[in-house]
């Protein structure tokens, strides 16, 4: 029984050694290339508003934007709303514009509305607006989910989740430093996909 078994991994041993020969002065494979980053422009689209009425991106050009997706049954979303409103007061002078993109039907956004006193534009779609931010390249896959578009309309970056006052700071340093000539846009891209 010993010899059978000895012979036995002898013989496993000879066919995995000659089913998988080690190559002998073969070259490794080529280092993959950096992925590169394509410039996006953000498509035109409209909304309707609280009220019903249909608002253009357009309207908000020159102001850098941030395209935040929530719902009212979304407790992340629900928790950034208030910080969301104090970004604005805090930058909307400087040209920071939240625009807030309720993903589900107008009457329960509406009276949530009327409760929060937002002092930024409330933007209503379910399908429509899973399309906009599906638009950036990244698959819509919940909420809370931002994006960031520059004052001349380019789509720069997403973040994916609750946003804190660290990433909105980290926003207004890489944006303010865009519009002072520091930094280029793609740079501005790497570093909000490090947020």
């Amino acid at each position: 029984m010993l010899i059978f078994g000895v012979a036995l991994l002898a013989l496993t041993a000879g066919a995995l050694f000659y089913a998988a020969p080690i190559p002998i002065g073969k070259k490794p494979p080529p280092a993959p290339q950096p992925k590169r980053l394509e410039v996006v422009t953000h498509p035109a689209f409209a909304l309707p508003d609280l009220e019903g009425v249909n608002r253009e991106f357009a309207e908000w050009d020159g102001a850098h934007r941030l395209l935040n997706f929530w719902a009212t049954w979304c407790a992340p979303c629900r928790r950034e709303i208030p910080l969301l409103k104090a970004f604005q007061d805090r930058h909307g002078d400087a040209g920071f514009q939240v625009l807030g993109i309720a993903v589900e039907d107008p009457e329960p956004v509406v009276k949530f509305a009327q409760q929060m006193q937002f002092n930024y534009p409330i933007l209503v779609g379910q399908q429509d607006a899973m399309a906009v931010a599906e638009s950036s390249g990244i698959e819509f896959v919940g909420m809370p989910f931002t994006m960031f578009v520059t004052r001349d309309g380019e789509y720069v970056g997403a973040y994916i989740g609750e946003l804190h006052r660290s990433h909105l700071d980290a926003v207004v340093d890489i944006l303010t430093r865009l519009d002072n000539g520091e930094i280029a846009k793609d740079e501005v891209r790497r570093a909000l996909d490090l947020l």
